[in-house]
Order: structure tokens, then C-alpha cells, then sequence
């Protein structure tokens, strides 16, 4: 919506509005398909205006769509908050932002190289 912005608006594809209850789950039609080059993938992610004033959120953030998927990309939101929220045609449900992959090669060994934090989890750098 801006110039600077890093992510491009999605909307609903739908006919008439679609009602999410709390915790409800859907699959919401876009009625776009994009081709990507090898080499790139989009991320569909959340907007942060539903997502802090509803509870409306994406259930796997980010979703990510492969640069050989064909597809019409469908958004799965979830209903986090306490209110049905209500979806209407043409409604801006997420972003996306297209991003480039690395890809790893993989190496088996017997140990790691040490590091300063070591196997440290959850929380251990405070």
C-alpha cells in the first residue's frame, strides 16, 4: 500500500462474506497463481492490523509457496481471538513477500565446531 512496503497485499476471493468463528480455521481462495523464478520463493504472511486488533492470524506463518507451484495460492487463517470475525470480498487478508532461497548442502559429522552458546535453547541468552 505504500511505496517502501516490503510485502503486497493479498485479498479475498470470495462472493460473499465468510463468517470465522474463534478457534475455526479456514482455507480462503485468492484467485491468484503466480510463476516465480528458480531460485525465489513468495511468503504468505500475516497482517499485522487483523492479527492485533482481531486475532486473526495465518496457522502456518510464513506459508511458502515454491517457485514450481502452479496453483491458485489460498490463504489458512485462524480465528486466535475471542470474536467471530467476519471476511468480506475484496478484504486484504495477508502480504506477500517474494524472497530468494539458499540452498544447503548437507554434511553428516561426528560433532559440531563449539561456540559461545553452545546447545543453549529456549531463553538461555536471556
Amino acid at each position: 500500500m505504500t511505496p517502501q512496503a516490503a510485502g503486497m497485499d493479498i485479498f479475498a476471493a470470495i462472493e460473499h462474506p465468510i463468517s470465522l468463528s474463534s478457534g475455526e480455521i479456514i482455507l480462503v481462495p485468492t484467485g491468484i497463481a503466480i510463476a516465480l523464478p528458480p531460485g525465489f520463493e513468495a511468503q504468505v504472511r500475516p497482517r499485522s492490523g487483523l492479527a492485533t486488533q482481531y486475532g486473526v492470524t495465518l496457522i502456518n506463518s510464513p506459508g511458502t509457496i515454491d517457485a514450481d507451484y502452479r496453483g491458485e495460492i489460498k490463504v489458512a487463517l485462524i480465528n486466535l481471538g475471542k470474536n467471530t470475525y467476519t471476511i468480506h470480498p475484496g478484504e486484504r487478508i495477508a502480504q506477500l513477500v517474494i524472497a530468494p532461497v539458499i540452498k544447503a548442502e548437507w554434511e553428516i559429522v561426528s560433532e559440531l565446531p563449539p561456540s559461545q552458546r553452545g546447545s543453549g535453547g529456549f531463553g538461555h541468552t536471556g
